[in-house]
């Protein structure tokens, strides 16, 4: 037999923004489940797959209407097939996560609060956050971090922001993962020390696939790994992450 709690809720995914992403919670979401419960345990999940074509194209047209559109509706499938809550595997996508959770019966597991958890634990304050541009501009994310959770955070200056966002949108979406790249990232994040960040978050859901948090030169904080173990423990019947 297995060891630990028994998984009492099914966990579902809304996935797709991008493909490589989804595949990593995947794998994230299963890996910490056997960790937690021995044997040849996987996550009892459901996932929706969106079309990340669409969603970038509306994203990039500033119609966040039609993302909280599409989102929602997934969540409504994800309920019809059972899960008891769910999560939106993209940093960027929780700009219309008030929108959706206003309209929707499942929980939402929002990323930014076991991100906040975390870096709560190791006792900083002062975090960059290496993100899309959509995720820096838009505000969201920094505002539940900073309101809620007493964090404060840099950015990098626009022309990384730049960067970043080339990287990430042409680059790791469809798969493609270069030293220079990684390089890129290294120097942002040692640029946001410069200016003061005690830590690095990994706010966006694809960085993962092109450097492990490990390797950062700060503190690094991977939020698709730790969304991914706050379902963990949701699933294995704790409370929803509300600090």
């Amino acid at each position: 037999m297995g060891k630990g709690p028994r998984q009492t809720r099914l966990i579902g995914l809304v996935g797709g923004m991008s493909s490589e992403s989804s595949t990593l919670y995947y794998q994230f979401i299963n890996r910490e489940m056997h960790r937690r419960l021995g044997g040849h345990h996987n996550a009892r999940s459901v996932l929706f797959t969106l079309d990340f074509d669409e969603l970038n194209a509306a994203a990039a047209a500033g119609r966040w209407e039609v993302i909280a559109e599409r989102v929602a509706d997934a969540i409504a499938c994800l309920k019809r097939a059972g899960a008891e809550f769910a999560m939106i595997t993209s940093v960027t996508a929780h700009r219309v996560a008030d929108e959706v959770e206003a309209v929707s019966e499942l929980p939402l597991l929002h990323i930014a609060d076991p991100m906040a958890a975390a870096i709560r634990r190791a006792k900083l304050s002062t975090i960059g956050l290496l993100a899309t541009r959509y995720t820096v501009e838009q505000d969201f994310l920094r505002q539940r971090l900073e309101r809620k959770h007493g964090l404060s955070i840099i950015a990098p200056p626009s022309t990384q922001q730049d960067e970043l966002q080339r990287i990430i949108i042409d680059e790791l979406t469809a798969g493609i993962f270069s030293k220079q790249s990684r390089a890129t990232l290294m120097r942002i994040s040692a640029g946001l020390r410069d200016l003061g960040a005690q830590g690095t978050i990994l706010g966006c859901t694809e960085l993962p696939l092109l450097v492990a948090a490990d390797d950062m030169p700060l503190p690094t904080f991977d939020a698709a790994l730790l969304h991914a173990r706050a379902a963990v423990d949701l699933a294995l019947g704790g409370a929803l992450y509300d600090e």
